[in-house]
């Protein structure tokens, strides 16, 4: 995750008095010494999206919108450091950063190197789901009852992402699908589907309350603030598949449609509904969406997975 140029000055620019930043809490890198460099490399990673989740709550909590997330997996801790979080924030990006130093002086001294662009071989072999696997699921968006066919091939496992080609009612799309290692889409450059940003968490937890966005298929349309809390967790059969479930009921405010007569009297409308994603790979078993704004009425399901080849 990258947080931008830009975005750094405009912070630093908005802090008339500008604190120096939260000082890491040192980790003692004997901890880490008896890691390969294949786990060191994950765990690095793990710590960054860590960080990037904790400033991302800060972030929004403030009002700046000012972190550009979803490009990467390496945070700028410097403008992660200088957004003057407070309390468990504060302790939780302290103790990231010890860790994060930690860790990359064993990789260091180990000569790990450069981590590979590809996912571990043995996190690739632990997902539910393959490379060259077709997911396929019924979709049915706006108000009508109309359904579609959707599939999501898998095309890439790389260390911070999984992607997927994008076939609709046997069309497929030059854009592809990607997310995170959390199961969060990277907008940019997306197939024209409804996806979701900054929600999900790699450590779903039951009780856990969640906060993000939820991007309408149209990308002119104006984001919604969706939020959500675990109602539900544990292993489930799905498609013919064992998933390690987390259940997510959403809540929140989608814009008006356009053009309705609502957009004189009131910004926005309520939005609710269901969410369930595999925990350890962040594949999507279910998305239910009710909103009055068709832009974000959705109900997507798996059906099946169908074997790379097919």
């Amino acid at each position: 995750m990258v947080v931008s140029l830009v975005s750094l000055l405009s912070l630093l620019g908005a802090c008339a008095s500008r604190s120096i930043e939260v000082a890491p809490k040192p980790t003692d890198p004997a901890a880490y010494v008896t890691w390969d460099c294949d786990r060191l490399h994950d765990e690095i990673d793990a710590v960054q999206f860590r960080a990037a989740d904790v400033a991302y709550a800060v972030d929004a909590r403030a009002g700046n919108n000012m972190i550009a997330l979803g490009l990467g997996v390496t945070v700028f801790w410097p403008a992660l450091l200088a957004m003057r979080p407070d309390g468990p924030e504060a302790v939780q990006l302290a103790e990231l950063r010890g860790r994060y130093d930690a860790l990359n002086v064993v990789s260091a001294r180990r000569a790990c190197g450069p981590p590979s662009e590809a996912m571990p071989a043995r996190r690739a072999a632990a997902l539910p789901v393959a490379l060259g696997e077709r997911l396929v699921y019924e979709e049915r968006v706006g108000q009508g009852n109309a359904t579609r066919q959707l599939v999501l091939q898998v095309t890439a496992l790389r260390r911070d992402q999984i992607e997927y080609r994008v076939d609709l009612d046997g069309r497929a799309f030059d854009a592809g699908w990607r997310q995170d290692r959390a199961g969060n889409v990277m907008l940019d450059a997306r197939a024209p589907l409804i996806g979701w940003r900054q929600l999900l968490k790699t450590d779903l937890v039951l009780g856990q309350v969640l906060s993000g966005e939820l991007a309408a298929a149209d990308e002119d349309v104006a984001s919604a603030r969706v939020r959500g809390q675990v109602v539900a967790t544990g292993d489930q059969t799905v498609a013919g598949r064992r998933f390690d479930v987390a259940v997510i009921e959403l809540f929140g405010e989608s814009p008006n449609a356009r053009g309705s007569a609502d957009d004189l009297t009131q910004a926005s409308t309520r939005l609710d509904g269901v969410m369930a994603v595999d925990r350890s790979s962040g594949v999507l078993l279910r998305l239910e969406v009710r909103s009055s704004n068709a832009d974000f009425a959705v109900r997507r399901r798996l059906l099946r997975i169908d074997p790379a080849g097919r």
